[in-house]
């Protein structure tokens, strides 16, 4: 009789005083890749991750990301897309909540071309540097050739409990900046 109250006591104290908790992994999905640039998401929080090419580490992975509020996934892929139709006679700056990011757009052998430089925690000593990537590369970071573009709308589904859903009160963050400014010329490799 003893044992069994010993073995009670001590299954009781174990479940009780444990201190680890099983959470749910949450793991980014990924909309599309070309390369070494990505765009992932998770929640409702997407992220574009990309080699830096701007180190002499080739290993260095960068990230910007951003809440699509107001649909700003695809005003970005609209925005850059628009880019390869009229190439810019400037830099398109972005203002994300931690970064600033242009939008270069350059020919290649002819070809139109954009390459991501993000100003990382929005100073302008850090930079960070994209491979230039032609339409059909933007299509295929953006989803378009896989079909994945239709996730960027798709609400987050998380319940907290209470069977409420994740809400963000974070603001929009894929606005281009207005650069009247003749400074934010093109920059040279």
């Amino acid at each position: 009789m003893r044992k069994i109250i010993l073995l009670i006591t001590c299954m009781f104290g174990v479940s009780v005083f444990s201190q680890i908790k099983v959470l749910k992994n949450e793991s980014l999905v990924e909309i599309g890749k070309d390369n070494s640039v990505g765009l992932y998401k998770k929640e409702d929080k997407f992220t574009i991750n990309y080699q830096d090419l701007n180190t002499s580490n080739l290993n260095t992975i960068r990230s910007f990301s951003f809440q699509n509020m107001d649909g700003d996934v695809s005003g970005l892929y609209k925005l850059i897309m628009d880019g390869f139709t009229t190439t810019p006679d400037e830099n398109i700056l972005l203002e994300l909540p931690n970064d600033i990011i242009e939008l270069h757009y350059e020919k290649n052998y002819g070809q139109p071309t954009v390459q991501f430089i993000q100003y990382i925690n929005k100073n302008r000593k850090y930079v960070g540097k994209s491979q230039f990537l032609n339409k059909k590369q933007v299509e295929k970071v953006f989803g378009r050739v896989n079909g994945k573009f239709a996730m960027y709308e798709k609400p987050a589904t998380i319940n907290h409990g209470n069977g409420t859903k994740a809400g963000s009160s974070q603001a929009s963050t894929a606005a281009p900046s207005s650069n009247g400014n003749s400074k934010n010329k093109k920059s040279k490799k």
